[in-house]
């Protein structure tokens, strides 16, 4: 009998099977953030520096918010440069985004954080439809050429409730305004109907209903996290969201 084979039957049977069990998979890939509304791509940045850690490559794309066309076709492009499969992730509005640009076949997985997942046909304003209105709405100002942002009192009140005042102030300066109208906009297609997803409710947030979250992880059939977070959960609880983000690459 060969020396290796005595070996092996010499293990103990829990060796056996570790043996036997598949590897886990490990993360890889790009991981692609897409901002929402009153943002910009520094809203990612504690979970950039968690994700690059982990040895994935990350870009955080710069929506113009001009129309969902423009920033479906900014992230487009942001696939298309991206190396190894894509990982597709969307805050708020950037789940709108994610839900049109990701069917590009590179986008292997997508995650939505407190964030819009449309049907084919339907609105932002269209999902929100049949809930109260959250608190935050309040403080959204349209100036004269249709653009939206938020009051420094809203951002304290609603959008960053749990950020440290050094934070909700960084948050406020680098708002990008967005067209408003792009609330009213409808998807064309809906990437998740095809590909894996996640879902992180914010469960204290005031600018989307967490029931609405909820209902919207139901709807696609999306492994869901539920943080006691406000709505910029990326910020508040990154460690939390970027674990989320790290099983969607290919951790289990």
């Amino acid at each position: 009998m060969k020396s290796w084979f005595r070996r092996l039957i010499a293990l103990p049977f829990a060796a056996m099977l570790a043996l036997a069990a598949p590897l886990a998979v490990a993360a890889d890939g790009t991981v692609i953030l897409v901002h929402g509304a009153f943002a910009d791509g520094s809203s990612w940045s504690k979970v950039i520096q968690l994700l690059e850690a982990k040895g994935l490559r990350v870009i955080a794309v710069q929506l113009p918010m001009t129309s969902l066309a423009d920033d479906a076709a900014v992230t487009t492009r942001a696939i298309d440069r991206a190396s190894g499969p894509v990982t597709l992730v969307g805050h708020s509005w950037g789940g709108t985004v994610i839900t049109e640009a990701g069917t590009a076949e590179k986008v292997r997985s997508l995650v939505y954080v407190a964030a819009f997942a449309n049907d084919p046909g339907e609105s932002d304003q269209d999902l929100l439809k049949g809930y109260p209105n959250a608190p935050g709405a309040a403080a959204i100002q349209v100036d004269p050429s249709g653009f939206a942002h938020l009051s420094d009192e809203g951002v304290d009140k609603d959008f960053a409730p749990d950020l440290p005042a050094g934070e909700r102030r960084l948050v406020a300066a680098t708002q990008g305004p967005i067209r408003a109208a792009n609330f009213g906009e409808k998807t064309t297609a809906a990437a998740w109907a095809t590909k894996p997803n996640w879902y992180v409710v914010a469960a204290e947030d005031r600018m989307i209903p967490p029931a609405l979250e909820e209902a919207m992880a139901r709807k696609i059939k999306a492994r869901m996290t539920v943080l006691k977070s406000s709505h910029v959960a990326m910020l508040a609880q990154p460690e939390a969201v970027a674990k989320v983000i790290e099983a969607a690459a290919g951790f289990r």
